[in-house]
């Protein structure tokens, strides 16, 4: 029964309407918080490049890269909601994306705690432009905990993407997909 909820929590987010975060949709800022992370195409190329590029690693780096990327974009988030000035947000952003495109494009390898350094400041950009979002009258702690949920179910996506290259062809389409998100990123900083 509780399945049930969760996917018509799901359906909902994906009709239009619903998903505009920019619409008070809940006075606690859940929902709000839950849409964020899908309502811009730099958040879900960002989000998706860091779990795939976690699972690419490998070993603890699968688990240590998105923890890293959570945890600082919580703080990210709080210094957005506080109003805690971080220079050239929206750049900063569409780099990351770019960056982070490369990192897949390239099957770029390094050890876990540096990949966490480098997601961690893509991660600060992203919570301080999410908390910086704060929906008036919403409850800043559900806000925040329900685009963390998001961003972990976007790090999943990209895991369970890179689960599914296998051998030359694959190895082929997460580089083409990776240089795309580079790409993308490039456009967004150049637009």
């Amino acid at each position: 029964m509780e399945y049930r909820r969760i996917l018509a929590a799901f359906a909902g987010l994906a009709l239009p309407g619903v998903a505009n975060t920019h619409i008070r949709l809940h006075t606690d800022g859940t929902l709000a918080g839950l849409g964020h992370p899908f309502s811009g195409l730099a958040h879900i190329l960002a989000m998706v490049a860091v779990g795939f590029w976690a699972a690419t690693l490998g070993g603890r780096a699968r688990w240590i890269v998105r923890l890293a990327f959570v945890t600082v974009m919580a703080i990210g988030g709080a210094t957005g909601i506080y109003g805690v000035p971080l220079p050239m947000v929206e750049m900063g952003t569409a780099l990351t994306v770019a960056v982070l495109g490369l990192l897949v494009a390239f099957e770029v390898k390094v050890p876990a705690p540096v990949a966490a350094a480098i997601v961690g400041v893509c991660a600060l950009f992203h919570g301080h432009a999410h908390g910086s979002e704060l929906p008036a009258m919403s409850h800043a702690a559900g806000y925040v905990m329900s685009f963390l949920a998001a961003t972990i179910i976007l790090h999943a996506g990209g895991i369970a993407l890179a689960s599914l290259r296998f051998g030359k062809a694959g190895q082929i389409v997460s580089r083409v997909a990776g240089a795309a998100a580079a790409l993308a990123g490039a456009a967004l900083l150049a637009g």
